[in-house]
């Protein structure tokens, strides 16, 4: 749980720069990668990341713009990119200028039951992870090379000239 938007702010800007650079990847061919029949395909997993932020963050009080509606799926990649980094500025700006560091001990009803919304930001974050694991599986399927976020991906020990470590 974040107990103050200096925290929050820094973690996100971590966590999005990663995002970005995933989004970035995308080709408007892959976007209807999918695991198997009647899955989310990665279009939508993409704006799901998308949206979700908003849509979590709107039960708490916070007021930004979405970038995009929950049931619309871009067929570009690049507009899935665009939307991403309006809706990270837009909850950073909302943040900013909503809230203080108090507000985030305060508790919303979310989904049932009852979260600090410092919690909920930390869900946010989390939320976002789990999803950008499951696109660089549809993404690998794709074809796609993905960009390393927390380490080294494979290509990125070949382009060093060394073979990847394999456990």
């Amino acid at each position: 749980m974040f107990k103050t938007i200096a925290e929050f702010t820094a973690e996100w800007g971590q966590v999005t720069e990663g995002t970005k650079r995933l989004f970035d990847t995308l080709t408007d061919d892959s976007l209807s990668q999918a695991v198997g029949p009647n899955r989310r395909t990665l279009g939508r997993l993409a704006a799901h990341i998308v949206t979700a932020p908003h849509e979590m963050m709107s039960r708490t009080g916070l007021s930004f713009e979405t970038p995009l509606a929950y049931d619309y799926i871009p067929e570009s990649g690049a507009e899935i990119a665009q939307a991403y980094r309006a809706m990270e500025q837009g909850l950073l700006n909302a943040l900013r200028n909503q809230w203080d560091d108090a507000k985030l001990a305060e508790v919303s009803e979310m989904y049932g039951d009852e979260w600090p919304n410092g919690f909920t930001l930390r869900a946010v974050i989390h939320h976002e992870i789990h999803h950008r694991g499951q696109m660089t599986v549809l993404m690998r399927q794709a074809g796609l090379q993905i960009p390393g976020m927390y380490g080294p991906v494979m290509e990125d020990w070949e382009e060093w000239g060394m073979k990847a470590p394999i456990v």
